[in-house]
């Protein structure tokens, strides 16, 4: 499907980027500062990474020195970041979001990044497109759930691993289920 807008019409031209070399506490700061949930980093106008709100948490969470101050955004943030191009159509960004699960994509020119893209951005030029984005997603998760259903079989009689209960299981992902929590899965 294509539409008429482009990618460099509705992306977000003052986005907010940070070197990659500021700390994890200065890059906090700057988020909550200009309310946004990511962090272009670059080195001059060149991308090199990707700073999202999870990183900050994976890095409080994970590694092992807890003082932010010392960690660098480059030491955490993505540095494989897909990209769009501003002549790109707006739904093969929005079918580039959806396959790689991205709420954002950088814009680059050469290298140089000139933007961002938002799902807000899109959703701001055509609200029915959440319908579209949601019954994907759903339809998505409906055919996963019949796959595990076709894999699943009758094994025997027990306790259900989910709600406990004694009935018939049946296997499905390596657990042992009831009839109705194999059909909730």
């Amino acid at each position: 499907m294509k539409s008429k807008i482009k990618v460099g019409d509705i992306m977000t031209r003052n986005f907010v980027s940070v070197s990659s070399s500021t700390n994890l506490i200065d890059c906090a700061k700057e988020m909550m500062k200009k309310r946004v949930g990511s962090l272009v980093l670059r080195e001059g106008q060149k991308l090199v990474g990707l700073l999202t709100e999870k990183d900050i948490i994976w890095a409080l969470t994970k590694t092992k020195n807890k003082n932010l101050d010392a960690i660098k955004a480059k030491d955490v943030a993505s540095k494989k970041v897909a990209v769009i191009k501003p002549g790109a159509d707006l739904y093969e960004a929005l079918g580039r979001m959806k396959k790689l699960k991205f709420r954002r994509l950088p814009v680059v020119v050469n290298g140089s990044v000139i933007g961002m893209l938002t799902m807000k951005d899109i959703l701001r030029i055509d609200p029915t497109l959440f319908a579209d984005i949601n019954f994907a997603e759903k339809i998505r998760e409906e055919s996963e759930k019949l796959k595990r259903m076709k894999t699943a079989r009758w094994i025997k009689e027990g306790m259900c691993e989910e709600c406990g209960n004694f009935n018939i299981l049946y296997k499905v992902d390596e657990r042992l289920l009831c009839e109705p929590c194999k059909e909730d899965m």
